[in-house]
């Protein structure tokens, strides 16, 4: 592994701690810096989306192309929106956004499959 790509994978790691803290007890977090406790969403949905950010790092020390680790990133976003409304800790409306996401996942994913396929058959 290169120093660069171990740098990554350790802001991955710090990022992602961070991502799942927010996510899940955002108050210790806020606490730590002397913030004022909150009950609003947002704060979790950035933790969603720090912990998205870590999985960008940790794939790009490992070369993983970014249009594929995008897909996993949106399905993340629906999947932890959804859970958030679940757990009545979002509105239901929040669940539309990550829709939108997890439509352009799939659309992405299969660009990505006919890509593959048009450049296997292209190749003698």
């Amino acid at each position: 592994m290169t120093r660069a790509a171990l740098s990554l994978r350790l802001f991955a790691l710090y990022l992602g701690a961070n991502g799942l803290i927010l996510l899940l007890v955002p108050n210790l977090l806020l606490a730590l810096l002397g913030l004022a406790p909150t009950e609003e969403p947002w704060i979790r949905v950035l933790g969603i989306i720090v912990f998205n950010l870590a999985l960008y790092y940790h794939a790009g020390a490992d070369g993983v192309p970014f249009q594929r680790i995008t897909v996993v990133t949106r399905v993340i976003v629906l999947v932890g929106f959804s859970g958030l409304v679940l757990a009545g800790l979002a509105p239901g409306l929040l669940i539309l956004f990550g829709l939108v996401d997890f439509t352009g996942a799939i659309w992405t994913a299969l660009a990505i499959r006919r890509d593959r396929a048009v450049s296997q058959n292209a190749s003698p």
